[in-house]
């Protein structure tokens, strides 16, 4: 073999380990993430836990923010593999996307790292993403990110053709749904919600996680109803008033009947 081919072998070789100490990485800082949380997860503990030096760490990935963007790709192949085995096109838009909604909740719910990382990455500008972040990895970020929010938007446009969802855009409404839950479900997560006592004193309760849950997925088929409902509504009451309207003539013209009589 030639040393020229040899020397290939060696690149794809060494190229080869280098993602595989990636995954493994990775893999690390997701076990850390399901059992401290993003905040504990320190790129110390994931050295140990990988059993490399720290500075090692830096040699594959441009800093922690981008380390943790290629974990939160990792969670989102899970979910989107979780999605695509409830999605069924033969149902309802109405019921698909319910059934969206469940599994992405509860993933959510699961897996409460995944929902911090999420939004700990939503709260930084686009400008301060790529500067964190290398194109390459927020490539892999977005592509990941699209592949759920593409089955989002596929159902409201299914909705939208058979009048059920509201005619707004399909890829905002997707993105609109996906951070909304994910901010619903910070209620869960902190595990706290407030409420007036007396006067100067608030009083502090604990948030009940199916309560939360459940809010969660009817706020997601509430939002992509949206105005339809409004609508319906208006014409329920409208067509009520009307029948109200002309019962109320009809006994009018009864009684006048009755009395000229």
């Amino acid at each position: 073999m030639s040393s020229a081919l040899l020397a290939i072998g060696r690149r794809r070789t060494t190229a080869e380990r280098r993602r595989d100490r990636e995954r493994e990485i990775i893999r690390a800082t997701r076990e850390l993430f399901d059992e401290r949380g993003t905040i504990d997860a320190q790129i110390d503990d994931i050295a140990k836990r990988v059993g490399i030096n720290k500075a090692l760490i830096y040699r594959h990935f441009a800093g922690k923010e981008e380390l943790f963007a290629l974990t939160l790709v990792d969670y989102l192949g899970d979910l989107d593999q979780l999605l695509a085995a409830v999605d069924n096109p033969r149902k309802t838009p109405l019921n698909r996307l319910k059934a969206l909604s469940e599994v992405f909740v509860d993933f959510c719910l699961q897996y409460p790292a995944f929902a911090d990382c999420a939004m700990s990455l939503l709260r930084r500008t686009g400008d301060q993403l790529f500067g964190e972040i290398t194109e390459p990895v927020m490539t892999k970020l977005g592509t990941a990110m699209a592949a759920a929010l593409h089955r989002i938007a596929d159902i409201l446009r299914a909705g939208q053709r058979s009048g059920v969802f509201d005619t707004v855009d399909t890829d905002y409404l997707a993105n609109h749904l996906y951070t909304q839950t994910l901010g619903s479900l910070h209620m869960a997560r902190v595990g706290l919600i407030v409420s007036s006592g007396q006067p100067g004193h608030p009083v502090v309760h604990h948030a009940d996680v199916a309560t939360v849950r459940e809010t969660a997925i009817t706020a997601t088929l509430a939002t992509a109803v949206g105005r339809k409902a409004l609508t319906s509504k208006a014409t329920a009451a409208s067509k009520t008033r009307r029948t109200s309207a002309t019962a109320r003539t009809s006994k009018d013209a009864r009684t006048r009947a009755g009395e000229t009589s």
